[in-house]
């Protein structure tokens, strides 16, 4: 059974840093693209970075551009997401799927059980 595990989220102050992770169980990593996603209070889940865990390849979505990083350890089946310079519109509930794409994700109906971050003074 396709799972995953997240862990790192919390409460940080404007300019923080945070590290988020994902862990999966059930199947291969390097089999799929994993992203990572988000969804705000009252706002639609929205894409956030992706990474094809086979080449290391990496997306990432213009608002968070040049602050996240998405990241694999392929021997640990796990991926991450750094955030540095967090932002109040940051603030969401994070999740990871494998897919890219929010469609595919949905479709392929396998998602983490999200994580809070949010950024406040």
């Amino acid at each position: 059974q396709l799972q995953f595990v997240e862990s790192g989220g919390g409460l940080v102050q404007p300019g923080g840093s945070l590290r988020l992770s994902c862990a999966a169980s059930g199947f291969t990593l390097a089999d799929y693209l994993i992203g990572w996603f988000r969804q705000a209070p009252g706002k639609e889940r929205e894409g956030v970075s992706c990474i094809n865990t086979s080449d290391g390849s990496t997306y990432y979505g213009n608002s968070v551009k040049g602050r996240f990083t998405i990241s694999r350890d392929n021997a640990k089946n796990t991926v991450y997401l750094q955030m540095n310079s967090l932002k109040p519109e940051d603030t969401a509930v994070y999740y990871c799927a494998p897919e890219c794409e929010l469609v595919a994700a949905n479709r392929f109906g396998v998602w983490s059980q999200g994580t809070q971050v949010t950024v406040s003074s």
